[in-house]
């Protein structure tokens, strides 16, 4: 009877902690499959669309795999509208604005974040709190500021409400509160000017910060609508997203080529990406935002 006992306490049980850590990571990797799946499926089915005859594209059966392979849709999406010219304004305009955002972002959050002066905490919620404020109601008055500048129909008419933005001020602000006074002090002992310690200190160690202000302004003004629709009416001065929306026809639209359009237009975004993604991840986990 004793020896019955002592068996069965000493018996394995049929699923051991091993076990169970292997099935939870089994699980973990086939819900991140079957998420992947799910974000990547769209871009998939755009790019198929835009390869497949229209004939395909528009039939009731679902086709998953083209059965014929074409490029007529970039082809006729191209030749349908000035592309040129339409991605030359929008390189210059979100060239430029990305440019100034970065400048104007580090240079405010770093005298944010360094200096002491009178109303600093209030006047850095002022500017943050212009964040909560949409975009639709803005419209008009900046419309109407634009116009009094002679600015309608210009380049300046939508870079110069983007040159700066609350988000890069605090971005930046947020980065640069973790660099050590110490090494800022030491310089200025040394007699580094303010403007030598900013060149020379601060933006080598704003690599990441400089990498997410970069990808994120870049994808915000590469993807802008509703400003630009507003400032610009003249079709030579139209950006890529507003030349995907002139695509549309009164009675009939030629999906397959916008589409075919739009797999171009995101081009830029992933080259953007892949070029300062080292960083792009430091800068983000160091600012504490999630």
């Amino acid at each position: 009877m004793a020896l019955t006992q002592r068996t069965q306490t000493t018996r394995k049980p049929w699923f051991s902690l091993a076990d169970r850590s292997r099935l939870t990571t089994i699980l973990i990797w086939l819900a991140l499959v079957v998420g992947a799946v799910i974000m990547f499926f769209p871009i998939y089915w755009m790019f198929a669309t835009t390869v497949m005859p229209k004939e395909d594209a528009y039939s009731r059966e679902l086709m998953l795999i083209p059965q014929t392979l074409i490029f007529d849709n970039y082809v006729n999406g191209w030749t349908q509208s000035p592309w040129l010219r339409w991605y030359g304004n929008t390189l210059l305009i979100v060239g430029v604005s990305v440019f100034g955002l970065t400048l104007f972002g580090l240079l405010a959050g770093f005298a944010f974040a360094k200096y002491e002066f009178r109303g600093r905490n209030l006047f850095f919620l002022l500017i943050l709190s212009t964040l909560m404020i949409p975009l639709q109601v803005l419209l008009i008055p900046r419309f109407l500021l634009v116009a009094n500048l002679g600015w309608v129909n210009t380049y300046w008419s939508v870079i110069g409400p983007h040159l700066a933005d609350s988000f890069g001020l605090f971005f930046a602000r947020q980065f640069m509160l973790d660099m050590p006074d110490e090494l800022l002090e030491a310089a200025r002992i040394d007699g580094a000017s303010e403007w030598t310690i900013f060149r020379r200190i601060v933006l080598p160690l704003s690599k990441p910060a400089i990498a997410v202000l970069i990808i994120l302004g870049f994808t915000a003004r590469w993807n802008a609508f509703a400003w630009p629709l507003v400032a610009l009416t003249k079709k030579d001065m139209y950006t890529v997203q507003l030349g995907i929306n002139f695509m549309k026809g009164e009675y009939f639209t030629d999906f397959p080529a916008i589409i075919a359009m739009v797999v171009l237009s995101v081009i830029p975004i992933i080259i953007v990406f892949l070029l300062f993604q080292r960083y792009f991840i430091q800068g983000i986990t160091r600012t504490g935002i999630k």
